[in-house]
This record gives structure tokens, C-alpha cells and sequence, in this order.
């Protein structure tokens, strides 16, 4: 059969969709599940935004287009960036991809080597380390703190710097933890970045899923604009994830490195859906409104019913549609409850360790899911953990 490629053995994946599809295996045999492990709004796609994409189909947008974008989506994208970071970009700053996922990819292609290495916070999305791995480089994890709202160790920080530090990766309102890094924070970051002059990949992706204070981009800083690349989609906010729309922000020497990219790889993002990512922005936003409305009203149901649960404790998320309770009471690995979850009682939900090994200890469970099925869940939770600490 061949061998294979050695880095292959450095690359990772995504535990989520390892979860959900052992979920449905379950669900095959007739147990009944209760899903909290995927990352993706259970909302439809706003109806505008499918029609502008049938019309799109319908008037030919089936074809090739530019490698980094149309330029209508691209200046849409510039205009509406520039309105919410306060930061004046424009088209030529912007390439779109097919999701957002290939802005990491490309980021790390780019700009890492073997040798070099990268700050990145842990507990985080797996793809950050997965890729960081891959490319030969040396990964730099920085603890997230329960104990400040999930932002990161800054002594820890401060300290891993060195003259080899090629990259730091922030992700703020973040995931698994739904953390947000506060403003203090991004300052010290960012002084660090500009001292050296530090690449910053900032993934923003959950940027529109805040529910406690401003949104804070670190490219909004003195010296960072140029220093900073900024990754956002359409997937959260307009529960459009299986469209795979995304998209960087970036000086122009960047950009011209992931059009590169693009053209090795995927050629371009899909022209039709792309007109559907400029009604996106376009509006009207009330859809995206009243999804972020509900999101925040389960937020307060399923954070408050965690913490009557005798032993867990359960921040409350600043931002994206996680929570992150504790578990160090049950005194099991997180893996291993997890499991239990899953098999015994039907609860999908992941261990914190499959976002990195300061998650022990936790559990995420992603509340986008109905009103019923989080009452259901922390009804059954409940028992399970009282059977546990019997």
C-alpha cells in the first residue's frame, strides 16, 4: 500500500466530529441522544441569504472566479470590517477562502518553519496545535485561567517569549471556554508583538456572539495593524456552516502569500456563495439578532442549572455558545466522563482535554441546542452525577 509521509503522524483532527459521529452511530442502534458536542448554531440560514444564493446560481455565478475573491464581497467584507474594528481596510487587505479554517492552514504555511515557535492559548480549538505540529514548528502553550475569565496566563506569557517566538494565536470570545480576552490583556500582548515584531493570528470568528462587554480586536492597537492577521466567516453568526465561507484581513504582502495559497490549492471560493456572504452582511441582521438573543437566554438557563449541580461549577461565558464547567470534584479524567456521558446516559458533550491538556478537568458542552434538550440534559446530568459521588 505505500508508505506514508512522516508529518502525517504530526497532524490532529477534530474531536467534535469524532463525538458526533459516534453519537450517531448510537442513535443507528435506537438510543436517543442529546447532542452538545458540535460547534454549530442549530438555527437556519437566514432565508434572504439562501435566495441571494439560488438567484446567484440562477444568473451564473457557477464559474471560477478571482483567486482571492469577488471584489464585491471582498469590498463588502472591507467596508464592514472596517465599521466594527474602528480600522480602515481596504479590498486588497481581504481574501476570502472556503471557511475559515484555511486561514489557519495558510498562516502557518506562510509564516512558521521548522524551528520557530508558536504562542498559542490552551485549552483551544485542536487545529491550532494540529497545524502548528505539522508545519515542523514548535508549539507554545499558554494556560487559560478559570480563575480570570479564561484569558491568559501573562506571567506565562511574558515568560515563553523568546527570539524565536514566530507567532502568537489569540482567539477572542474563544473556544471551548467562551472566554474573552480583556482589553488590559491585548495591550501587554500587543506591546510584546510590537517589540519584536510578532505576526498575531487573531481568529474572531465568534466576534458577533459577545453578551458581556465590547468586542476588542487586538489589530485595533498602536503598531498592530500590519502585525496582525484577522480571521472571521460566516459560519457562527449567520449559521451558515456548511456553506464554508471565511475570510482574512491582512497587510497586502500576507495577502499576496495566501492568493498563493489559494491558487495551489483550492483555486477559489465558490462564486454563488459567495454573493450569499455579501447579502450576509448586507442585511437585514435581525435573524442573526434574534439568534444571539436566544443564545444568551440559554446561556443563563443552562449556566445556572450546572451550578446546582452538587460538585460542578460553572463559569459564566463572555462570548460564543460554550460553557466550560468544571468537574475536579467528580475526580475522574475528563476523557473519561465524557464517555460516560455518551454511552451511559446519551449526553454528547467533550472532554475539555480534546482542546489540549490544561482542559483537564472540564467539559464543553456547546448550547446551541432547543430549551428542551438543555432542561433534559441537566435533569439527566444531575443523576448521573449524583450516582458518580455515591
Amino acid at each position: 500500500m505505500g508508505t506514508y509521509a512522516q508529518r502525517m503522524d504530526r497532524l490532529g483532527t477534530e474531536t467534535a466530529f469524532e463525538v458526533l459521529a459516534r453519537a450517531k452511530a448510537l442513535e443507528a442502534q435506537g438510543r436517543t441522544i442529546l447532542h452538545f458536542e458540535i460547534g454549530e448554531p442549530d438555527f437556519d440560514t437566514p432565508s434572504h441569504i439562501k435566495e441571494a444564493a439560488i438567484q446567484a446560481i440562477q444568473e451564473g455565478y457557477t464559474h471560477y472566479g478571482p483567486t482571492p475573491g469577488l471584489p464585491v464581497l471582498r469590498q463588502a467584507i472591507a467596508e464592514v470590517v472596517s465599521q466594527s474594528r474602528g480600522l480602515p481596510v481596504s479590498p486588497e487587505e481581504v481574501i476570502v477562502t472556503p471557511g475559515a479554517k484555511p486561514i489557519m492552514f495558510f498562516t502557518l504555511l506562510a509564516l512558521v518553519q521548522a524551528g520557530d515557535e508558536v504562542i498559542y492559548p490552551n485549552p483551544s480549538f485542536p487545529i491550532y496545535e494540529s497545524m502548528i505540529n505539522f508545519v515542523g514548528a514548535t508549539p507554545v502553550p499558554i494556560p487559560l485561567l478559570e480563575a480570570n475569565g479564561f484569558s491568559f496566563d501573562m506571567a506565562r506569557f511574558e515568560a515563553s517569549l523568546s527570539p524565536r517566538t514566530k507567532l502568537i494565536i489569540l482567539n477572542s470570545p474563544g473556544n471551548p471556554t467562551g472566554g474573552v480576552l480583556p482589553r488590559s490583556d491585548l495591550q501587554r500582548i500587543a506591546t510584546a508583538a510590537v517589540d519584536r515584531q510578532i505576526m498575531v493570528l487573531s481568529d474572531e470568528i465568534y466576534r458577533g456572539l459577545q453578551y458581556e462587554g465590547s468586542p476588542e480586536s487586538i489589530a485595533t492597537l498602536p503598531g498592530m495593524k500590519d502585525l496582525t492577521i484577522i480571521l472571521d466567516g460566516f459560519s457562527k453568526l449567520y449559521a451558515m456552516t456548511g456553506w464554508r465561507l471565511g475570510y482574512a484581513v491582512a497587510n497586502r504582502q500576507v495577502i499576496e502569500h495566501f492568493t498563493k495559497l489559494m491558487a495551489n490549492s483550492a483555486s477559489c471560493t465558490a462564486s454563488f456563495v459567495q454573493i450569499a456572504g455579501v447579502a450576509a452582511l448586507r442585511g437585514p441582521h435581525e435573524p442573526s439578532q434574534r439568534m444571539v438573543a436566544e443564545f444568551r437566554r440559554r446561556r443563563e438557563i443552562i449556566v445556572a442549572g450546572m451550578n446546582h449541580i452538587e460538585g460542578l461549577q460553572c463559569a459564566m461565558p463572555a462570548g460564543a455558545f460554550y460553557i466550560f464547567p468544571n468537574i475536579r470534584a467528580l475526580q475522574r479524567p475528563s476523557a473519561e466522563i465524557a464517555a460516560r456521558l455518551l454511552n451511559e446516559v446519551g449526553i454528547a458533550c467533550l472532554s475539555g482535554t480534546a482542546f489540549g491538556s490544561y482542559g483537564e478537568g472540564y467539559l464543553r458542552f456547546s448550547y446551541a441546542s432547543s430549551e428542551e434538550n438543555i432542561h433534559n440534559m441537566l435533569k439527566i446530568m444531575d443523576q448521573f452525577v449524583i450516582d458518580m459521588r455515591r
